[in-house]
């Protein structure tokens, strides 16, 4: 019924965002793009996939190594799940296949991917900080943006990097939240913790990911900025650096489905000064692609991970 509610949110949002910019000047716009640059934009899910994949790789034990293959087709059938399930289910999906093919034990599985999903929004918020210091509009909503997101990568970072402040922080949502949370989050704080022992012994490991974290997620921004370029349109990079993670980050609230509206929505209040609605409306579409293309392409590998996804949904429903 949530997922029913999230798709009819996302519909709504669209039909008043298309019916206010005209939809033919929507379809106009893609006639006119530029093909080339659209192909090279399009075809970036192909490196940021397979760099995605060789980062799980260097994310498991060396006992439990798996091969680039499978952990592309991890990635791919993931991003199917996400996309039909609630609450990124296919990444906790895919901890469990982890677990079941005897890679690695299931409380490591999911450890690793918190601190996959935990490297992905630091690096969005990295970026996003680098951004908006140093873009140009100055006002009051920006100035609240720009401090907003400088706390969040700290407080991140604290988490990841200080035991003693996770358990603090972990200890306190747990007092504070609804009584049906406080069992997930106490679940989140084991994970966390032998996230944080498993992760440090290695540092030079741990530099790796990082590294290669905050580069894939240059890559990801990059593709927005050559969407743009792809459209006939302009905004400097460094600006796009600003703008664009501030709309992935608009899509993340639990409102929309996959973060269509919200996201689109936030793409054509951002670059407003930049370009019309109906071009910021085309990059949200292309924005929502960069989901649906590796959904597409993980549906011949979903058939071998159902099985998974039902027994582990049902293993967290009866906790």
């Amino acid at each position: 019924m949530k997922r029913l509610l999230s798709i009819l949110v996302s519909a709504i949002i669209l039909a008043a965002i298309y019916w206010k910019i005209d939809f033919a000047g929507l379809i106009q716009v893609f006639r006119d793009c530029d093909r080339l640059w659209m192909m090279i934009s399009l075809g970036m899910v192909v490196p940021i996939t397979m760099i995605t994949a060789w980062r799980l790789q260097q994310l498991m034990p060396v006992v439990g190594q798996l091969s680039f293959g499978e952990a592309n087709r991890l990635i791919l059938a993931a991003s199917v799940l996400n996309m039909v399930l609630p609450s990124k289910m296919g990444d906790i999906a895919k901890a469990y296949f982890m677990r079941d093919r005897g890679h690695l034990s299931g409380s490591l599985a999911l450890s690793l991917v918190v601190f996959e999903k935990a490297c992905d929004m630091l690096s969005l918020l990295l970026w996003c900080a680098f951004g908006l210091l140093l873009y140009p509009r100055k006002d009051w909503l920006f100035a609240i943006m720009t401090v907003s997101v400088v706390v969040g990568l700290v407080l991140g970072i604290a988490l990841l990097s200080v035991p003693q402040f996770a358990r603090f922080f972990f200890d306190t949502s747990q007092k504070l939240a609804p009584k049906k949370l406080r069992a997930k989050l106490g679940k989140l704080s084991y994970s966390w913790q032998e996230m944080h022992d498993y992760f440090w012994r290695d540092k030079g490991n741990l530099g790796k990911i990082t590294a290669t974290s905050i580069f894939l997620w240059f890559l990801h921004l990059l593709q927005i900025w050559f969407f743009i370029l792809a459209l006939n349109a302009w905004t400097p990079f460094l600006t796009s650096l600003a703008l664009s993670p501030l709309a992935i980050l608009a899509g993340l609230l639990p409102l929309t489905f996959a973060g269509v509206g919200t996201r689109d929505a936030a793409l054509i209040a951002f670059y407003a000064p930049y370009f019309d609605a109906a071009t910021a409306a085309a990059l949200g579409v292309l924005c929502t692609s960069r989901y649906l293309l590796p959904a597409l392409g993980g549906l011949p590998f979903l058939h071998q991970y159902l099985a998974t996804v039902q027994s582990s949904t049902t293993r967290l429903n009866n906790r």
